[in-house]
């Protein structure tokens, strides 16, 4: 395990987070109820790290080779992918936790400069807040802060540091000050119900503070690379049956959250519906491009407009939040000040009619899936789970103006767009900034094979939020582990050794794994490795020049090493590989 962060390592972070906070998306939208019960809490902080991830990809990939991407690089990527990409009050809070720590982290990345960078985040969040409130997100940064740093001071004296001895702690002092701050965090987390009156007569922790502490979780794993331990911690409070009667402590649980979203969801529910007819009717998010100077002015405008007022940023580019209600004034303040740009304005009472629980209306007629592709039978499958198909013609794959002519024909206000494979996957991206110019909203989900995006269709549903939608879809793709088999055409270095023209490749996540003799022998292998990881299905699809026994022979040896495994077959005629895998 490192004992300093590298650009991997802070990849592996990402990452992780992003899984952990998809697996906790719902649960943190049913307990938000501050500053406002709109619900997206969860959603927004996904979206946040989703950017943040696919700016630190494309810096990687950017580097040319693993290893490349220097430390200072990485997390400034990181920090800028967040900032353009935050959503909500919290997502903005956490874009510039992110940029504060990137600042220390980019002069080092031992436990020193991990203590510093989570001092400097603390102090920088409660700066870009125009009205710091204790029991929310700031005070859980603030106390794995004070957490990082009584460990560091204890490591040296190997004296056990906030509960937790450092010589037990994978990843050396690095890993103390980690876990430290997350135990600080989560158990500043607990103690918020008793600062925060409203989480209290909810019977909740704060939703942004939730989230953070799993942030937190996902940066020990990664420097550890074991999941730490959540201990027992109070998440949750039960409200008295009686009116006016006290609220009191529920039982004890896990740290993360207690309860199901819905039984979290109807706790809060009477405080919520209050506090949206109380406050300001609409939030405004903008990004701007201004000189630090003018920030100033423009803070004391939009405080004086509204409440919940967060600007982040730096060196001239900005992320502004505000609650509000004119959203036309606050939009002026940010022209004044410099350009606005990518301004998204929601009405909290829209918000609340579109919750997941509610189903129908314009939503339904509104939304499409369009997704690129290659084989007739895959186009088929596709347009049968309701997707638009754009098909590769004549050996190629479409280019950005097809696909942008795809979701234009489409003719919805709110579109997926599915890339399918890794070739697909920048020309699927232009086309989206083609068509959002036009004002069509666009989600590009980054499917790199076809089994993935038949995952995504599974779980599509649109009658919910889009964003619970596209939550959804990517949390499924993600999950699903894809493999495709090929014939080399000449003598090549694989990750797997040295392979002959003719041989069979086993390609697992897009990396060489497996050189085999046939496809039956290496599809075999090829499963065996991906189910040990676990798997309740794996689906095949099938190319044009696959044999007609295989399906029946993959099937069966499935069945025979993995009995509670369901196999799935599906005739895709693509003409790239003779087998497609994927493993949910």
């Amino acid at each position: 395990m490192p004992h300093t962060l590298d650009a991997a390592t802070v990849r592996t972070w990402c990452g992780t987070a992003l899984r952990r906070l998809g697996r906790a998306r719902e649960e943190i939208d049913a307990i938000n109820v501050y500053p406002v019960a709109d619900g997206d809490t969860g959603t927004n902080l996904y979206l946040t790290v989703d950017s943040a991830a696919r700016a630190l990809d494309a810096a990687w990939d950017a580097a040319g080779h693993p290893g490349r991407l220097p430390l200072p690089d990485a997390v400034r990527a990181l920090a800028h992918g967040a900032l353009i990409g935050a959503r909500g009050n919290s997502g903005t809070i956490l874009a510039q936790l992110l940029r504060g720590m990137s600042e220390e982290l980019a002069e080092r990345g031992d436990a020193e400069g991990l203590r510093r960078a989570l001092r400097r985040a603390a102090a920088a969040a409660y700066q870009a807040v125009a009205h710091p409130v204790e029991g929310t997100m700031l005070t859980v940064a603030a106390a794995a802060a004070d957490a990082a740093d009584r460990a560091l001071a204890a490591v040296p004296r190997d004296v056990p540091a906030h509960g937790i001895a450092p010589e037990a702690v994978a990843g050396g002092p690095l890993g103390a000050v980690a876990a430290a701050a997350h135990r600080g965090a989560r158990d500043a987390l607990a103690a918020t119900p008793g600062q925060l009156g409203v989480l209290e007569r909810a019977g909740v922790v704060d939703a942004g503070g939730r989230g953070l502490v799993v942030v937190l979780a996902a940066l020990t794993e990664a420097i550890s690379g074991h999941a730490p331990d959540p201990g027992p911690a109070p998440v949750a409070f039960a409200a008295a049956a009686s009116a006016g009667a006290a609220f009191t402590a529920a039982a004890t649980a896990c740290a993360e959250v207690t309860g199901s979203a819905e039984a979290v969801r109807d706790r809060a529910a009477p405080d919520a519906s209050a506090q949206e007819d109380d406050g300001p009717a609409f939030e405004v998010i903008y990004l701007l491009e201004a000189p630090e100077d003018a920030v100033g002015v423009l803070r004391a405008r939009l405080d004086a407009l509204g409440d919940s007022l967060v600007v982040v940023g730096g060196d001239g580019l900005w992320n502004v939040h505000v609650h509000v209600d004119d959203a036309g004034a606050a939009i002026e303040a940010g022209v004044e000040a410099g350009r606005p740009y990518r301004i998204r304005v929601t009405h909290f009472g829209d918000a609340a009619r579109h919750r997941p629980q509610d189903s129908g209306g314009a939503a339904d007629r509104a939304r499409a899936v369009v997704a690129v592709v290659e084989g007739d039978g895959l186009a088929a499958l596709y347009a049968e789970a309701g997707a638009l198909p754009v098909p590769h013609r004549d050996g190629r794959a479409p280019g950005s103006a097809d696909i942008a002519d795809a979701v234009r024909g489409a003719g919805a206000r709110e579109v997926v767009l599915l890339p399918c494979d890794d070739a697909s996957r920048d020309a699927a991206a232009a086309a989206a900034e083609q068509v959002r110019a036009d004002g069509v909203r666009v989600a590009l989900i980054p499917t790199r094979s076809a089994v993935q995006g038949i995952a995504a269709l599974a779980v599509h549903q649109p009658g919910r939020r889009f964003d619970e939608d596209v939550v959804a879809m990517t949390a499924a793709a993600g999950a699903t582990r894809f493999a495709e088999l090929a014939v080399a055409e000449h003598e090549s270095w694989t990750m797997a050794g040295v392979c002959q023209a003719g041989d069979t490749l086993g390609m697992i996540d897009g990396d060489v794994a497996v050189i085999g003799g046939n496809l039956v022998e290496t599809g075999s292998i090829v499963l065996d490795r991906m189910l040990a990881a676990g798997g309740e299905m794996v689906t095949l699809v099938l190319g044009s020049g696959a044999p007609d026994d295989l399906a029946d022979r993959l099937r069966a040896h499935v069945q025979s090493g993995h009995l509670a495994v369901d196999t799935v077959v599906h005739p895709g005629g693509q003409h790239t590989c003779p087998l497609l895998i994927g493993v949910e």
